[in-house]
C-alpha cells in the first residue's frame, strides 16, 4: 500500500498472530444470542432506514437526553468519528489531536486531506485533559479539536470541568471538538449524558462495540447539534448510504435490554479491575493511572521502551498486548481489562513472568 497503513494500530492488530490470550484488544468480551433475549425473531430485512432505523433513533436519543435530530448513526464509532471528519472538513484545515491517542482519530481527518497536530495528554498529571494545553495550541485555521473521554489508550477520562472550560474556548475561538466516548459506559456509576449536551461545538460519538460486547452488530452513532447532525447524515449518503437493516434492528433491541447487558459489562469489568490492582500490587516496577473505563496503560518505572518486552511477551508466553507505539508513546503498554476474567488472570499470570525474567 502506497506510504503505508494509515492506522499503523489497526493494521497490525488485523494482522499479527493470533493470541493464545489477546489482552491486546479493547472489546468487552462477547455477547452470545442468549445475551439478548429475542434477538432470532428481531431479525428481519425490511425496514424503513432512510436516516437511521427510527425505534434505533428514538432508542439513541433517549439514552442521550436529546432530540432524534441530533442522532446520526454510524458503522461503529470509527465510522462515526470518520463522518464527522468527512462533514466539517476540508482539505487545508487544521485538526488538533490528542497525544498519545488511537492513530484511526488522526488517521480519519488526514484521509479527507485536513493538516493534523497534536496536543498532549500527560502521564505525569494522570493524563488530565488540559483545556489551556488545547488553546495555546490552535491557531486561527483549526477546525476541529479531536479527543477521547475515557481517554484510549489511559482509560482516564476527562473532567466535567475541563470539558466546560473547553467549550468555553472552542465557542470563542469558532472551532469543534470531537469527543469519541466508546468507553464512557465502561465506567462506574451512572453513565454521563453526552459531551455534545454541554455545547453546540462539542459532538460526541459512540457506540455499542466496547461496553456492552456487541461489536458485531457495528452499531454506531454520533450526537451533535441539529445543523452538524444534518451535515453528517450527508456526509453518510456518499459513504455507504445507510445501515445494515437486520444490524440496527438488532441493534434497537440492544437497547431495550441495556440495563441487563450494563449489569453483565459491570460484573465482568469490577473483577477485571480488581485482577489488574491486584496485579499492580506485586509488580511496583510497573506503574500506571488508575483508569475509568476498561483499559490501563502502563509503564515501566526505569521508562524503557516497551516493544522488546510486549515480543518476548507474545513470543514466550503466546499473550498479547498493544505496543505503546502505536499509540505514540512506546514507554508504555495497553490492557485490556473487559475480557473474560479467567483469561485477563491468567495473561496478567505470564505478564507477572515475563517481568521476572526480564
Amino acid at each position: 500500500m502506497r506510504g503505508g497503513p494509515r492506522a499503523a494500530y489497526m493494521a497490525w492488530a488485523k494482522n499479527r498472530p493470533v493470541p493464545a490470550i489477546d489482552l491486546a484488544g479493547s472489546n468487552l468480551l462477547a455477547c452470545a444470542l442468549s445475551d439478548l433475549p429475542g434477538a432470532r425473531d428481531a431479525v428481519d430485512l425490511a425496514g424503513e432506514s432512510a436516516n437511521g432505523y427510527p425505534p434505533l433513533l428514538e432508542a439513541i436519543a433517549e439514552r442521550s437526553g436529546v432530540a432524534t435530530d441530533r442522532v446520526a448513526t454510524a458503522s461503529g464509532c470509527s465510522g462515526a468519528n470518520f463522518l464527522v471528519c468527512a462533514a466539517l472538513l476540508r482539505p487545508g484545515d487544521e485538526v488538533l489531536v490528542e497525544s498519545p491517542g488511537y492513530d484511526p482519530l488522526p488517521a480519519a481527518a488526514s484521509m479527507v486531506g485536513a493538516s493534523v497536530r497534536s496536543f498532549e495528554r500527560s502521564f505525569h498529571v494522570g493524563w488530565a485533559l488540559d483545556p489551556e494545553r488545547v488553546a495555546s495550541a490552535a491557531t486561527n485555521r483549526t477546525r476541529l479539536v479531536i479527543l477521547s473521554s475515557p481517554h484510549n489508550p489511559s482509560g482516564v477520562a476527562a473532567s466535567t470541568a475541563a470539558l466546560e472550560r473547553l467549550a468555553e474556548l472552542a465557542e470563542k475561538a469558532g472551532f469543534h471538538v470531537l469527543i469519541d466516548e466508546v468507553y464512557a459506559d465502561t465506567m462506574d456509576g451512572a453513565p454521563r449524558p453526552p459531551a455534545a449536551t454541554l455545547s453546540p461545538a462539542f459532538i460526541s460519538t459512540n457506540s455499542l462495540t466496547k461496553a456492552y460486547g456487541l461489536s458485531p452488530l457495528r452499531c454506531g452513532w454520533s450526537i451533535a447539534s441539529r445543523d452538524v447532525t444534518e451535515e453528517i447524515r450527508r456526509a453518510r449518503d456518499v459513504v455507504d448510504g445507510l445501515g445494515s437493516m437486520p444490524a440496527e434492528r438488532l441493534s434497537a433491541l440492544a437497547f431495550a435490554h441495556l440495563p441487563a447487558l450494563a449489569r453483565r459489562s459491570r460484573e465482568i469489568l469490577t473483577l477485571g479491575r480488581l485482577l489488574w490492582e491486584t496485579f499492580l500490587e506485586r509488580r511496583p516496577e510497573l506503574l500506571c493511572v488508575r483508569p475509568d473505563g476498561s483499559v490501563a496503560f502502563p509503564r515501566f518505572a526505569d521508562g524503557r521502551d516497551t516493544a522488546p518486552f510486549t515480543g518476548r511477551l507474545m513470543e514466550r508466553e503466546g499473550v498479547a498486548v498493544a505496543p505503546g507505539a502505536f499509540f505514540g508513546a512506546p514507554d508504555h503498554f495497553r490492557v485490556s481489562l473487559g475480557g473474560a476474567p479467567e483469561k485477563l488472570e491468567r495473561g496478567l499470570d505470564a505478564i507477572d513472568r515475563a517481568i521476572s525474567e526480564s
